[in-house]
C-alpha cells in the first residue's frame, strides 16, 4: 500500500507540473495573440499624442510670429517653462512701460497646476524686482568690484 500511494502521489505531482506548463504556455499564447491586435493600436495612439506635443512645443515658440500675436517679436523672449513668454513691450523704443507673462496653448489644452499657480501669483501682485551682485573675487576682478 505505500508503494501504490508513493506512486499515485508522484503521478499527481507530475500531472500538476504538466497541467502548469501547459496552463502557462497556454496563457502566454493568449497574452501574445492579445498584444498582438493591441499593439498597433497603443502605437498610433502613442505617435498622434507625440506629434500633439510637438505642434504645441513648435506652436509655443512661433506663436510671436503668428498672425494676431499681440506683441512684437523682438519684445518676446521664450521660457518654455513655467511659462512660454516674458514680453517686455516697449523694448524695441528702449523704454520698458509693461511686462507681461504670455502662455500659448493650442487646442483643447488648459493651464497645468503650475501655469495656475503662477497667473494667480501674478493676479495678486506677488511680482517683485530684486537685483543680485556677483563679488568680483568670483569673476576673477577685484574684492568689492
Amino acid at each position: 500500500m505505500d508503494f501504490l500511494t508513493i506512486i499515485l502521489a508522484l503521478v499527481f505531482l507530475i500531472g500538476i507540473i504538466i497541467a502548469f506548463w501547459f496552463g502557462s504556455k497556454i496563457g502566454a499564447f493568449r497574452r501574445d495573440k492579445y498584444w498582438e491586435g493591441e499593439i498597433p493600436g497603443h502605437r498610433k495612439d502613442a505617435i498622434m499624442k507625440s506629434r500633439a506635443v510637438l505642434s504645441g512645443h513648435f506652436s509655443e515658440q512661433l506663436a510671436p510670429f503668428l498672425p494676431n500675436f499681440n506683441y512684437s517679436p523682438t519684445e518676446c523672449k521664450f521660457l518654455g517653462k513655467p511659462i512660454d513668454f516674458l514680453v517686455f513691450k516697449g523694448l524695441d523704443g528702449k523704454e520698458i512701460e509693461e511686462v507681461v507673462f504670455v502662455e500659448v496653448k493650442t487646442g483643447k489644452s488648459k493651464l497645468s497646476k503650475t501655469e495656475k499657480g503662477l497667473k494667480e501669483a501674478i493676479e495678486n501682485g506677488k511680482v517683485r524686482w530684486e537685483e543680485y551682485r556677483v563679488d568680483g573675487e568670483v569673476t576673477g576682478g577685484k574684492k568689492g568690484e
